[in-house]
């Protein structure tokens, strides 16, 4: 079985997506059912521009299944990867029925603010004929990167981890599952202020002051 992991934020690293991926490849080699896993091929891919390219058309022709991991912009997908969303329905994939699953994080707490932007990728797969797998809305996205994940499934990160160890197992298993909403394990008013923290200190290295955070434009 041909996997391909896209990650569409427009980052280059360090993104929240591009965590939730690595986190899901780890599961799809360590899911139990995967009783075939030395065959497994996992193709990485990143959408970054909104224009795919020849070879990463053939990379996704090839795959059986597609992963999509990308950050919650204004209750739907960024622009770059609509774009690309656009292009891959125009293409034609002789026949070939792709499974697709999401994956949306959100820097909101609460995972349900992704419904909307997973709602567009069932849609698009309406639109292609693809099958929906299902996705997953993960609220808390901007504590991923400082959050470790512990084996024994324990930790602020074990909502999450769990999620994507049940997706792992449907993609395995080439099933669907309904939409998950989870958030971290991370009390909700300590989120807030750890972003709130993070803001100020961003706005100081970028020659702005703590008050401009308030700015509106005209």
């Amino acid at each position: 079985m041909k996997i391909a992991l896209i990650n569409g934020s427009p980052k280059v690293s360090s993104s929240a997506s591009g965590i939730l991926l690595t986190d899901l490849r780890r599961n799809l080699k360590n899911d139990k059912s995967n009783h075939h896993s030395g065959k497994t091929q996992i193709k990485e891919i990143s959408l970054r521009n909104p224009v795919i390219s020849q070879e990463t058309l053939e990379a996704l022709k090839s795959a059986e299944a597609w992963v999509f991991a990308s950050p919650l912009y204004v209750d739907g997908l960024p622009a770059h990867l609509l774009s690309c969303l656009i292009q891959l329905a125009e293409t034609d994939w002789q026949d070939h029925r792709k499974q697709i699953y999401g994956i949306v994080n959100c820097g909101f707490y609460e995972g349900i603010q992704a419904e909307s932007a997973l709602s567009i990728l069932q849609n698009w797969c309406t639109r292609t004929g693809f099958i929906w797998g299902g996705g997953i809305g993960v609220g808390g996205g901007g504590a991923l990167e400082q959050l470790p994940t512990l084996e024994n499934g324990h930790g602020p990160k074990a909502p999450v981890e769990k999620a994507l160890r049940t997706m792992a197992g449907k993609i395995i298993q080439r099933e669907t599952q309904e939409n998950k909403y989870v958030s971290i394990a991370f009390p909700r008013f300590l989120y807030k202020m750890a972003a709130q923290m993070g803001w100020r200190q961003k706005i100081k290295a970028n020659g702005g002051k703590s008050k401009d955070l308030g700015n509106r434009p005209k």
